[in-house]
């Protein structure tokens, strides 16, 4: 990992940089030109409750250091630590802050703002897990205000207690209500940070872009937004229209099931309920742990995330169409070209894909995709000319086809503009690895540079220009087309047009339909 050097002094005095906000006085500090508010607290929340207004104070609070992030329930991951780097941070219950970059805190300076909602599924990660997530870069290179957002995960956001009374009504969705209440915060504050907020693109990336579709189908965030950008967040399935979608009733959701199985683990009943308030969070944790290994065990396959009540959330677009209130929203959809096809585990396979013979990558291809092998070939060759054949391996097609068939119902649906992508640039470690889930990230923030296992002299500062400006002109005016970057067409309900993020990018309409019809059907 690159280390960021300081090339000027960071500016921290009594005076400067100081804003006002609606609760009181924030004092952050200016860093080669960039002022930095960290660790902002945007709302106060009881346990299983919605969040509330942060209470008034008097003089200047520092904003300097970030906030707590969220409890987790277990140990984070870090086996691929090399590629994403990780930020390992105190964690509290009392995680409800944001943190802000922006080029001045002139309050007529109207700047587009980026709202950024951190990946880890609905259970884990925060608003500076990754390096990549520092919004410093990208304020300065796009002229921008960027707001990264710490929130309530797992059991604390997510957990469906409605079953136990009207106060615990909009438990299973507390996460979601405190992004809301992120977004209210910036509505009301950051004109005084330099931003407009007339114009707030919200995006992030696998659970963050997850996030982000689940907005959209909340009135709650509705006029709290302009745009949107949803990375690697798309994960389900279109649904048969000659399928009629209706809501499990509130006792068969599985959220429910969860909710009951924890009340048991904890040694607790309907009628005690409200003792998980006061708990120990260890204690929550194990009971959340217990139960959901008992459900899984019983067949049940349970997690956290929204829960779709028909009200608050209204439910998957692909389950229940896109809002009409949400219609018009310009939207950026993508994904990378391998997300979680790993790698090959196999004592034949050691060593480069480069290096592979012929005859390996057959036999591994005929292991992999038996009858369906030689169409496949035919068809990435077609897809792909330029890449080793090694990499049909490695290639998603689930979060790609999921993506182009969330562009595809939008368009056919909607008015509003809609724009694919799909992140392509091999990164160099390995003498060259496709890229997975998490690496259009660096480059989307301009931070490709700080991260060795990305960067390439002399090509990742021009891909991180043109992914990066892309971004910022689409939160500028709903349009990524501009300055380094080939023309980019609307995804209509018929071209099927992607845009490919590569050491050249170019934008190909249809571009791997066939590939992934081979990819996604059944022997």
């Amino acid at each position: 990992m690159f280390i960021k050097k300081l090339t000027s002094q960071v500016i921290h005095t009594y005076d400067n940089p100081v804003v006002e906000t609606t609760a009181g006085k924030l004092r952050g500090l200016i860093a080669e030109g960039t002022c930095i508010f960290r660790g902002v607290t945007y709302a106060k929340a009881k346990r299983f409750h919605k969040p509330e207004p942060v209470e008034p104070w008097e003089g200047v609070r520092d904003a300097v250091v970030y906030g707590y992030v969220c409890p987790e329930l277990g140990r984070g991951y870090i086996g691929g630590d090399y590629v994403v780097r990780h930020v390992f941070y105190p964690q509290d219950e009392d995680c409800l802050s944001l943190n802000i970059w922006t080029q001045s805190t002139d309050p007529s300076a109207k700047r587009p703002v980026l709202f950024w909602l951190h990946g880890g599924g609905f259970s884990s990660g925060s608003s500076i897990e990754h390096y990549a997530y520092d919004g410093e870069e990208m304020s300065r290179f796009g002229n921008a205000v960027v707001v990264t957002v710490n929130h309530r995960l797992n059991v604390l956001g997510y957990l469906d207690l409605s079953a136990y009374g009207e106060e615990y009504k909009y438990s299973g969705n507390l996460g979601q209500a405190d992004i809301v209440a992120a977004l209210e915060w910036v509505r009301d504050n950051i004109a005084a940070f330099g931003g407009d907020p007339g114009n707030v693109t919200i995006f992030g990336q696998s659970g963050g872009g997850g996030k982000v579709t689940t907005l959209m189908q909340m009135p709650a965030a509705d006029g709290l937004y302009h745009r949107a950008i949803v990375m690697s967040g798309v994960m389900g399935r279109r649904r048969d229209p000659a399928d009629p979608y209706r809501l499990p009733a509130p006792e068969d959701r599985p959220s429910r099931k969860l909710a009951a199985e924890i009340l048991k683990q904890a040694g607790l009943t309907p009628e005690t309920v409200g003792q998980l308030e006061t708990i120990p969070f260890h204690d929550l944790a194990e009971a959340a742990n217990r139960a959901g290994q008992v459900l899984r065990d019983s067949g049940i396959r349970v997690g956290y995330g929204p829960v779709a009540d028909g009200e608050y959330y209204v439910g998957s677009p692909f389950d229940v169409g896109f809002r009409k209130e949400t219609a018009r929203i310009p939207l950026m959809v993508g994904s990378v070209i391998a997300e979680f096809g790993g790698g090959i585990h196999d004592p034949r396979a050691a060593g480069s894909k480069y290096r592979w013979s012929e005859e390996l990558k057959t036999t591994l291809f005929r292991e992999r995709f038996g009858g369906r092998t030689d169409a496949l070939i035919e068809a990435f060759r077609k897809t792909y000319p330029e890449r080793n054949t090694a990499d049909l391996l490695f290639v998603d097609s689930w979060v790609r086809r999921a993506s182009a068939d969330f562009c595809a119902l939008r368009a056919e649906t909607c008015p509003g503009k809609v724009y694919n992508y799909l992140y392509c640039l091999d990164m160099p470690f390995n003498e060259g690895t496709i890229p997975g889930h998490n690496c259009d990230i660096p480059y989307v923030f301009h931070n490709a540079q700080y991260l060795e296992a990305f960067y390439i002299p002399g090509v990742s500062e021009k891909v991180q220009d043109t992914v990066c400006g892309a971004f910022i002109r689409f939160a500028e005016n709903g349009d990524p087309n501009g300055e380094c970057l080939p023309a980019w067409s609307e995804v209509s309900p018929d071209n099927g047009a992607t845009m490919l993020f590569d050491r050249d990018s170019r934008c190909v309409p249809g571009h791997d339909r066939e590939l992934i019809r081979l990819l996604t059907e059944k022997e």
